[in-house]
């Protein structure tokens, strides 16, 4: 029977930094195995995992047992994926080698979790912990310190928000009182955190040059975009301004209505315009049109109609709005001006589904399945 002295390396480092893959079984393999990953990074804790394999197997053998070493990986990219990965690994080394226990050497917390999974095939008769030993003098304490110093992205992200804080500390200080102060610096620090955490830089400088390239390609939708813009702070405007007033001083929901009832013809305008330019890109640059792109300025105007209906039906129930009156004539009572704005939207969406299909040679049906799958 052997016994197999397994180095575990759970997040696949080993297997990503030398390109091999896994398992690595036998002495020679291990053996050139390390100098490969010692050459890609020689401050990596897995060397010393694996040369403590090696020195393991060697003493065993002078025991005169039955030892083959071997290195086995995650490769996968989810956390499930990593363990069922390595236990496929696992399961082909005891049927190669008839193996009945296993010693784990593992260099870290993360390479720990695989331990359950070794003893579930094997008899574990040891764990060795590789803990690598470091000189804490100051002369290791400054190469670290250039280290970090030397690391562009490290001093930009550590560095200077802690300058600006300690800039910003006194001048708060001064004008505010202790507690503002140091409430002020730690909203600064979580904007930060924020604003690296949720890759809001990255976000902004891929949006830059997608600006720069729109600008560049002379694409109709740059124009279309900034009449949407427009049309949109117009409407949030007069929605705002329809809101003002001592009666509605107290009140939540109406205000809200309200402000929803005369903006979103606006808005729904802004969205139409915006789809409009889009449409007209592709119409040029292309043989031919999704129907995604046809089916958008209907979807558009079929949401501000239904939106619109809803809101005036609420505000007609209490009083802040007219019956609506057609053709100078007919009064509608709020359920049947509901029941018109909803019939109107319907129509209009079945119209764009039609239209689109058309001018995208779909069926009707082939355009319907599109949106459910959607």
């Amino acid at each position: 029977m052997t016994t197999l002295v397994l180095c575990v390396d759970r997040t696949n480092d080993i297997s990503r930094k030398t390109g091999l893959s896994m398992p690595v079984v036998g002495w020679e393999a291990v053996r050139s195995l390390v100098t490969e990953v010692g050459l890609s990074d020689p401050e990596d804790s897995s060397v010393n995992c694996l040369l403590e394999a090696l020195r393991v197997t060697r003493e065993l053998r002078d025991e005169r047992e039955d030892a083959e070493v071997a290195v086995i990986s995650g490769t996968s990219d989810t956390t499930v994926g990593l363990d069922r990965s390595v236990a496929l690994q696992l399961d082909d080394l005891v049927a190669t080698y008839d193996a009945e226990a296993a010693v784990v050497v593992i260099d870290s917390a993360e390479d720990e979790r695989l331990v359950p999974v070794v003893e579930s095939r094997l008899r574990v008769d040891a764990v060795d912990r590789v803990v690598v030993r470091q000189a804490h003098d100051i002369e290791s304490t400054y190469y670290l310190l250039k280290q970090f110093l030397a690391d562009e992205e490290l001093r930009s992200t550590v560095l200077v928000p802690l300058g600006v804080g300690l800039l910003l500390l006194p001048l708060l200080l001064v004008q505010f009182t202790p507690a503002v102060a140091l409430a002020g610096l730690a909203a600064l620090a979580g904007a930060v955190f924020l604003y690296k955490g949720l890759a809001i830089d990255k976000f902004l400088s891929e949006t830059q040059e997608q600006i720069r390239d729109t600008l560049y390609s002379g694409q109709v939708s740059v124009v279309t975009y900034a009449v949407a813009a427009g049309l949109a702070i117009v409407g949030i405007f007069l929605g705002a301004l329809e809101i003002r007033g001592p009666a509605m001083e107290g009140d939540v929901l109406v205000p809200s209505v309200l402000f929803v009832y005369h903006s979103v013809p606006w808005l729904a305008l802004a969205a139409l315009t915006a789809s409009a330019g889009r449409l007209l890109d592709e119409l040029i640059g292309s043989e031919g049109v999704p129907s995604s792109y046809m089916n958008l300025p209907f979807g558009v105007i079929a949401i501000g109609l239904v939106v619109r209906g809803f809101a005036g039906y609420l505000l007609e129930r209490q009083g802040f709005l007219d019956h609506l009156v057609l053709l100078g004539q007919v009064e509608l009572s709020p359920v049947q001006r509901l029941a018109m704005f909803i019939t109107a939207g319907i129509i209009i969406s079945l119209v764009g589904v039609r239209i689109s299909a058309s001018v995208s040679n779909e069926t009707f049906e082939d355009v319907v399945e599109q949106r459910n799958e959607s």
